[in-house]
């Protein structure tokens, strides 16, 4: 197991949210959804090969990359101290060999071109620095790898409901075409039909009541998006 690196900005998560990190909502409609509809933007995404999870947490996202994904390993970082103890039963109960990192976004404890796919799934709004995290995951991934981003934008974060449950730096909150921004100042290639920005009721400040109560709810290109999801790619050249 490789030891935490350099002491970056965390924020940890309050205990509301580590029980909902162990909830069949999050599994089911939260994790295993934004799974569905990245693959969904790109059906040819890569079996097999090496797989790296950013923010791997409790390690749900285990369990569902080795089934969908059929990695010959998968690396699972995360820096929050009880890492290591709170991803042991899922890492033990993965099909595929994993290896745990005690470790930042920002500094990766792995070599240069040697992923074929990553996942980073709400996991980019909880890091400070941003761009060097994103530039570090550019720099492990081999030419043409993907990354599969699946991140909640700065309309859902803000939101009153997510202020009082939970814990993010607001100040490096951003909007679904920042982010878009992000990713291709990093190198990554990110096609509009890869782009998805689904509206779910519980990325709403409301958490779908208008809706449930009849409500026309705000079209796209009419409302601020909560959510974002998409498939970037590390260029072949």
């Amino acid at each position: 197991m490789n030891q935490r690196v350099t002491p970056w900005a965390f924020v940890p998560e309050t205990r509301f949210g580590l029980w909902f990190l162990s909830t069949a909502t999050w599994r089911i409609h939260v994790l295993a959804r934004a799974l569905n509809d990245l693959q969904r933007l790109a059906p040819e995404l890569p079996m097999g090969g090496v797989v790296l999870d950013l923010g791997t947490g409790r390690g749900h996202s285990l369990l569902e990359l080795s089934s969908r994904f059929k990695p010959q390993h998968i690396h699972a970082t995360d820096p929050d101290p009880e890492f290591l103890i709170r991803s042991q039963a899922n890492a033990d109960a993965c099909p595929a060999p994993v290896t745990r990192h005690q470790a930042h976004a920002e500094q990766l404890p792995l070599p240069d071109a040697s992923v074929d796919l990553v996942l980073c799934h709400q996991t980019l709004h909880h890091i400070v620095d941003q761009e060097r995290a994103l530039k570090e995951v550019f720099r492990v991934l081999k030419p043409g790898g993907y990354l599969l981003l699946a991140e909640s934008c700065r309309a859902y974060i803000h939101s009153w409901v997510i202020r009082y449950l939970f814990r993010h730096p607001m100040h490096v909150q951003r909007t679904a075409p920042e982010y878009l921004q992000l990713l291709q100042a990093a190198g990554f290639e990110v096609a509009a039909n890869r782009v998805s920005t689904p509206y779910l009721w519980w990325s709403r400040s409301d958490l779908g009541a208008f809706e449930w109560f009849g409500f026309k709810v705000p079209e796209l290109g009419h409302r601020e998006e909560t959510l974002l999801n998409c498939i970037a790619q590390k260029p072949l050249d």
